[in-house]
Order: C-alpha cells, then sequence, then structure tokens
C-alpha cells in the first residue's frame, strides 16, 4: 500500500514516484493548488494536488483533519523561499498524482496540528487521538528505545530474561494490593504482585545467577504525578555480588541509556549517604542541579534566651537549620508569607528569616523580626556559617527533625525555582547507607525499604538497636527523583527470622513467608539487585511533566481509565461465579 513512509523522504529521493499513507494534519487551499500535510509515525509530509488531476483534486478539496488517506506522486524539490528548516521533510514536497480516501474522520474534540490547550480529561478520553500528536508519538517512541537499550545491555552482561507470576499472595511491601478473587478456591485470593521482589530472590536460590524481567507491577496507592496504580520497572538481580557490583552494572546500564537515546554523557554519579542527604537537603532524593544547602545551626542556638530556637536545639530529636537563598532580599512580605504558608503544609509552624542588606553594618545593615531574640554574635556566627552575602536571605526551620527536613527540604526545592537557580541538564547521584527501618505512628518499626533487605549488622545487633541499625540499600537518583532502589538481600534464615520479629510480624504474617524461610536453609547464595520505574526514567529522557505523557493508556489520579469507563460493574452471574455479594450502600432515605 506504501512505497516510504511520510518522514523517511528527503532530497535524495528528488525524482522518484512514491506511495505513501497517513492522516491530514493539515489542509490548505492556496489560490486553486491544496497542499494536504500528510502525517504518519516518523514524520509530516507536504503533499500538492493542482488543478490538472481533476479527480485527485477533487478529492483533495473535500478531505479535513484526520481523514486517512493513500497517495501517489513524485518527489520534488520545494520552490525558493518555501523551504521549512523546521520540518525533517522541509526541502521535499510531493506532487500528487492519484489520492485515495481510505476513511473520513470527525471533527476531533480538540486540534492535533497545534497546539490545544484541552484539558487532560479530555486528552485521556480520547487517547488515541491524543497519541497521534507527533510529540507523543516522539514520547513513546523514546520509551521503545530505552527498552530497548536495557534489553541490549542486559543480555549483553549475561541476564536472562525470565517472566515471573502476576496472580500471587498478598506480600507486605509498602502498599495495598490489588485484589483477584479465585473461582476455584471459593473466598480466596490472588493478589497482583507490587513487584517481582520474592520471586526474584528464589530465582537466585535456583542457581539461574543473572536475572531480569521488564516487569508490571501494582499498587493500591494514592496518586501523583509520577505515580500511577499499574506500572513498568526494570526489575534486576544477581548472585554472588557486591553493593558496589550492582551499583556499577546500573550506572553503566544509564549511562548507556543516556547515550543511545539523547546522545547525553551522565558523567560521574556521586555517592552520599543517606544521612548526608538528609543534613544537606532534607530529602532523600535530592536535586544536585540546585545549589542551595541546608546548614545545621543547632549549637549556635542551644543558649539563646528565644524557645522557639533553643528548644529544637536541645531535643535529641530536633533540628534547627537554615537555608541561604542568594540575592533574595528584595524578596517582598507577601512572597514570604506565601512561602510561610507552603512551608506550613510540611507542619512547619513558621518561617523565621533575616534579609541581609549590608553585612558591613552588623545588626543594622539585618532586617528580620528575630533579631531582637538572639544576640548580635550568635546571629553574626549563623551568618558567617551559611556564608550569607548583601542581598541574601536567610531562611530559618526549627523543630522535629523530620518537619525541618520536610518543609526545608520542600522549600530548598520551590526556591531553587523561583530563583531561576536550577541548572540544565541532568544530575544523577546514588544514595547509600539507609536506616533499616523507620519508626510508626504507633511506635513500631517498619521497612525503610523492604523486609528483605539485608542489614550491615548481625541478628543480635539488629534486634539490640533496630533504631540504630543500617541497611545494605541503595538509591540512584536523578533530578531529584528515585529512578530506582535496590539493595542486598538477606540470604541466611536466621537473619530474616530477626528482621520479622524486629517489625512484630505476627505468626500468620510469618506464614506468609514460610517457603520463603524454607528456601533460605536449602543453600541461599548471597544476592542483591535494583529495580528501576521505566515510567520515571521516560518521564525523565522526555522532560514530560508527568508519567502519564509516557505511558499510552495511563489512569487518571483517581485511578480510572475515563476512555474505557474502567473500573465498571460486572453483571451478577460473574459475582457470583467468584462466590461475591456487593454489600451496597443504604440510600438516602433509608438512613434518614
Amino acid at each position: 500500500m506504501r512505497s516510504h513512509y511520510c518522514g523517511e523522504l528527503g532530497s535524495a529521493q528528488v525524482g522518484e514516484e512514491v506511495e505513501i499513507c497517513g492522516w491530514v494534519h493539515r489542509r490548505r487551499d492556496h489560490g486553486g493548488v491544496i497542499f494536504l500535510d500528510l502525517r504518519d509515525r516518523t514524520g509530516i509530509l507536504q503533499v500538492v494536488f493542482d488543478p490538472d488531476t481533476e479527480e485527485s483534486f477533487a478529492l483533495a478539496d473535500s478531505v479535513r483533519n484526520e481523514f486517512v488517506l493513500a497517495a501517489r506522486g513524485r518527489v520534488r524539490p520545494r520552490p525558493e523561499g518555501t523551504v521549512n528548516p523546521d520540518m525533517r521533510t522541509g526541502e521535499i514536497e510531493v506532487l500528487g498524482l492519484e489520492l485515495s480516501i481510505l476513511n473520513a474522520a470527525k471533527t476531533p474534540p480538540f486540534q492535533l496540528d497545534e497546539y490545544s490547550d484541552a484539558g487532560e480529561d479530555v486528552r485521556l478520553r480520547y487517547r488515541y487521538l491524543d497519541l497521534r500528536r507527533p510529540e507523543m508519538q516522539d514520547r513513546l517512541r523514546a520509551r521503545a528505545q530505552i527498552t530497548s537499550e536495557v534489553r541490549r545491555y542486559l543480555e549483553d552482561d549475561g541476564y536472562l530474561d525470565i517472566e515471573t507470576p502476576t496472580l500471587s499472595r498478598a506480600t507486605p511491601e509498602g502498599a495495598r494490593d490489588y485484589l483477584v478473587p479465585s473461582r476455584t478456591h471459593p473466598g480466596e485470593f490472588f493478589a497482583l504482585p507490587q513487584s517481582p521482589q520474592v520471586y526474584k530472590q528464589l530465582l537466585m536460590m535456583s542457581g539461574l545467577d543473572k536475572y531480569y524481567q521488564i516487569a508490571r507491577c501494582y499498587r493500591d496507592e494514592d496518586l501523583r504525578a509520577d505515580r500511577q496504580p499499574e506500572f513498568t520497572q526494570i526489575d534486576i538481580e544477581a548472585s554472588f555480588v557486591t553493593q558496589q557490583q550492582v551499583m556499577d552494572m546500573t550506572e553503566g546500564m544509564l549511562k548507556s541509556v543516556w547515550r543511545k537515546v539523547l546522545d547525553v554523557d551522565l558523567g560521574e554519579f556521586p555517592i552520599l549517604s543517606w544521612d548526608e542527604a538528609m543534613r544537606d537537603f532534607g530529602i532523600d532524593r535530592p536535586d544536585l542541579r540546585n545549589p542551595l544547602r541546608l546548614v545545621d545551626i543547632a549549637d549556635l542556638m542551644s543558649t539563646v534566651d528565644f524557645k522557639v530556637f533553643n528548644g529544637p536545639a536541645n531535643d535529641p530529636q530536633g533540628r534547627v537549620a537554615a537555608l541561604r537563598a542568594p540575592g533574595a532580599a528584595t524578596l517582598s512580605r507577601k512572597v514570604i508569607d506565601q512561602y510561610t504558608e507552603f512551608v506550613g503544609r510540611y507542619g512547619a509552624r513558621g518561617l523565621a528569616y533575616i534579609k541581609v542588606n549590608e553585612l558591613a553594618a552588623g545588626a543594622a545593615g539585618l532586617q528580620s523580626p528575630i533579631l531582637k531574640f538572639i544576640p548580635d554574635e550568635v546571629t553574626q556566627a549563623v551568618l558567617q556559617r551559611v556564608g550569607a552575602e548583601d542581598g541574601d536571605i536567610v531562611f530559618f526551620g526549627a523543630d522535629k527533625r523530620k518537619v525541618v527536613n520536610d518543609a526545608l527540604g520542600a522549600l530548598r526545592n520551590e526556591l531553587g525555582t523561583d530563583l531561576g537557580l536550577i541548572e540544565p541538564g541532568y544530575r544523577p547521584c546514588w544514595v547509600v547507607d539507609w536506616p533499616m527501618f523507620e519508626r510508626t505512628r504507633e511506635g513500631g518499626f517498619s521497612a525503610e525499604h523492604h523486609p528483605f533487605t539485608r542489614p550491615t549488622c548481625s541478628p543480635a545487633e539488629l534486634k539490640a538497636d533496630p533504631d540504630g541499625a543500617k541497611a545494605a540499600a541503595y538509591d540512584v537518583v536523578v533530578n531529584g527523583y528515585e529512578l530506582g532502589g535496590g539493595s542486598l538481600r538477606i540470604h541466611a534464615e536466621e537473619m530474616q527470622s530477626a528482621v520479622f520479629d524486629v517489625l512484630a510480624m505476627d505468626s500468620a504474617a510469618q506464614s506468609k513467608f514460610g517457603f520463603l524461610l524454607d528456601a533460605l536453609q536449602f543453600g541461599c547464595p548471597p544476592h542483591g539487585g535494583i529495580a528501576l520505574g521505566l515510567d520515571r526514567l521516560a518521564m525523565l529522557i522526555t522532560q514530560s511533566q508527568s508519567i502519564r505523557e509516557v505511558i499510552a493508556f495511563p489512569k487518571t489520579q483517581s485511578a480510572a481509565c475515563v476512555m474505557m469507563a474502567a473500573p465498571g460493574a460486572v453483571e451478577e452471574q460473574q459475582l457470583r461465579d467468584l462466590h461475591i455479594r456487593l454489600r451496597q450502600a443504604p440510600n438516602k432515605s433509608e438512613q434518614a
């Protein structure tokens, strides 16, 4: 039906007769000559019809945007002065000789041939139309390149592509499971995997040594720009490896992907400890493009007669930190109030600040409501420590450590963007030496990553001091996004049981992993791996604002598909087959 794709044609084909197919991107009538911009997945091509070909000209006159056409014509250079350097095919056009309408089209609900401000709900309802837009096709093409390069890299390194089940058993991995009722086992349920974690560990116990999978995963959790209820991860595991070897492999793979897709060298991946990341950035996924840093000043504030500062400064669970914003002393009170409201979302009860108008003038050159509460020598010591200069503003956080980290970490990102401080390009890094556990609201423990992560201490030391235990875990971060996380895994039954004990998993919960505890007793090799979010990787590489832009058919932020109206009701017979009876919510009259 076609001899060439539209975007493949160029000056080399001048004089050739070609057959092309595609959608009408734009139609223009210029003084008796009709121009059709024909579009397929490779690009856009200008096809010209003049009245000499009466039948084809009449058809060209009748077509509208998004009609599906087949055309035969001759490639020729564009007339002088009409070359379009912004188009891949901008030096040539096709003189149409024959035209066939393969399918007509209704007027689309939004324009595809120019920037459209159609809402996301409309775009997702008509996703098959939205995907026709060249920028969307470019993103999916980049995603395909990414997966192709990942597969090539891993297979060249000896990794085996092995599928794992998508119908499994519920496991405690931090989010709610999507449950699937069983018809053949009444009252029992499968769970869709949050990750293939347990399966890939069992594959290592099976002696397969190196595994990878482009795996579909499911988590029933609250959504945001970089989250979806179903997502894809690059899942990797290997036996007899060190932490550094896993990190080196991952780093090499990501560098290869960036070179292949963008022709960009990622450079070196600096390594930060988790403690360093929280100290300097207030967050465990720092954006290194932002030069702003948090600075501890608790030692300077511990003796001041100002409870806002000395309270947290003398609290083992507290933190007092400063954040210097260069050149921001001109910020108005209104803007500062907006930042105060912003940090309030993270639990901060206020936002203290000092404007540095003239450092050499001492207290007279400073402006702040808190200066009267702080001795001059302490103020000067703080400004010296943060490296303040004329024209700067210094913000302060004083509260429980988590509140200060959350609030100032978010403020750092906000200020970096607002002040135009974010450097261009990509800045990757590793975050290592993670805490093994974090405290729950009830005072117990939950796994910082997952309960199969190997602690760096002995089982006895783990039980004696769970708060101080570190994990052999590592996250790779790019531009403030956690791209992937991994760890060395527990390969001894004694250690796995100790972790379960710290997590206070009851016998019922532990019984879910009886097979794993058994497997650990049959010669389990030391092993480790990593999982990277493919959707997030594609989002970063294509510089999209949301992972929904790099997923062909994503869900909305309410975990629904508006195009297919899913989730939806099912027939009563289907429910009976699954031994399910729905509990109907009472109507308003019954409630009254």
